[in-house]
């Protein structure tokens, strides 16, 4: 998969949400596709590191303790 069809996946997704709205004002839409793009992102990556943190920090590109707080944000350890 190409980050265009990765791109694609978000659009459509963000085509269907505004569309359930159904009129209503949308809110907090930066925040609320971060939080359902970051949790998956953080778990396919630590279980593809094998539970390394470490690792899974140095995949992602971020500092070992940002990864940390991130997982606990999403409460996955």
């Amino acid at each position: 998969m190409s980050s265009q069809d990765l791109a694609s996946c978000v659009r459509a997704a963000l085509d269907e949400y505004f569309k359930d709205l159904d009129g209503q004002p949308p809110h907090a839409v930066y925040d609320m596709v971060l939080q359902c793009m970051e949790k998956p992102l953080l778990e396919y990556v630590l279980n593809r590191a094998g539970g390394n943190q470490s690792k899974a920090a140095e995949i992602l590109g971020l500092n070992r303790n940002t990864l940390r707080k991130k997982l606990q944000q999403h409460n996955l350890q």
